[in-house]
């Protein structure tokens, strides 16, 4: 919004100088020079904008293979956009991260179930305020593409999870520190955090931390944001993001931990290798468990993925 104001201030004062040009003022002031320059300035800035594809694929077939084993094939797509602004003193920062995988294993009629399913969308303005700090305020969206099951195998089973359900919104002010261009801490005192369950019998069953019968619960509390990326060799990089959230209203003394790493490796234009990790704990999340005495339960637990793979890879 304040973007947008700036620019209107600006577009109205060069309609101001066009017409005292037209009723005969030949010569402008020093400070409408300036504001000019200004506007000239803010007009000519572009987007930054860009993203990268992995399509990495996996095939393992075996015959009369005495060490026994399963045949399987994998398929895991990776669509990351970016588009960042700067205007003066604003800095705009837009990133979607769009991930999908399906697995098969056994026989030709056992079927494919996925095994990578996310959107992410990352919003941060910010204004400086010197070197290194800005005020600034940060929007991440989160949710998957496609029901996931309580047996992946058995797409007949109860699903625990779907479009929207969960999906989480998550909204803070607060103020970001850029040292360099490889590291970045948004702290954020004010955070609102929203879940959703969009499906009628999730929401029934209370899950996600959602009430029982309700689809929608609000968190208020305070978040913290780590990122750090850099090339670690020539062809090699790591990337990392760490977010804490704390409820002030409830259990503050938990943190909910979102922690995504990635490591990829350029083999050449178009050919990568790249290791990714995902650890989340979240203590609203119950996840299906059986019981030390063979009965299944739920509860919070630590969940964490790891995949690596090799494929094509085109960065644009």
């Amino acid at each position: 919004m304040k973007k947008t104001l700036l620019i209107l201030t600006f577009g109205l004062a060069a309609m101001q100088f066009s017409v005292a040009q037209t009723t005969g003022e030949k010569t402008l002031t020093a400070g409408e020079k300036a504001l000019k320059s200004g506007l000239k300035e803010a007009s000519s800035d572009k987007w930054d904008k860009g993203g990268t594809f992995n399509m990495t694929f996996s095939q393992v077939s075996l015959t009369n293979w005495a060490g026994g084993g399963q045949n399987s094939v994998a398929l895991n797509g990776l669509l990351s956009l970016y588009a960042n602004k700067k205007i003066n003193k604003w800095n705009w920062e837009n990133n979607f991260d769009f991930a999908y995988g399906l697995l098969k294993q056994g026989e030709s009629e056992s079927p494919f179930i996925k095994n990578d399913d996310r959107i992410e969308i990352n919003s941060k303005i910010g204004r400086k305020i010197n070197e290194h700090w800005y005020y600034a305020g940060l929007m991440n969206f989160r949710t998957q593409f496609a029901p996931g099951f309580a047996d992946p195998l058995d797409t007949e089973s109860p699903y625990i999870s779907r479009f929207m359900a969960p999906g989480y919104l998550l909204v803070a002010l607060g103020l970001d520190y850029k040292p360099n261009d490889n590291f970045g801490m948004f702290i954020a005192p004010i955070t609102s955090k929203s879940t959703f369950v969009m499906d009628s019998l999730l929401a029934s069953q209370g899950a996600f931390g959602v009430e029982p019968g309700k689809m929608f619960r609000e968190e208020l509390g305070g978040y913290v944001r780590f990122s750090y990326k850099r090339d670690l060799i020539d062809n090699v990089t790591f990337d990392t993001k760490l977010d804490l959230f704390t409820n002030y209203l409830d259990n503050p003394g938990w943190l909910d931990v979102n922690w995504t790493t990635l490591l990829t490796m350029k083999v050449n234009k178009y050919v990568s290798c790249t290791f990714s990790t995902h650890l989340i704990y979240d203590d609203d999340i119950h996840v299906p468990v059986i019981r030390e005495d063979g009965t299944p339960g739920a509860g919070p637990r630590t969940q964490f993925k790891q995949m690596f793979g090799a494929g094509l890879a085109y960065k644009f």
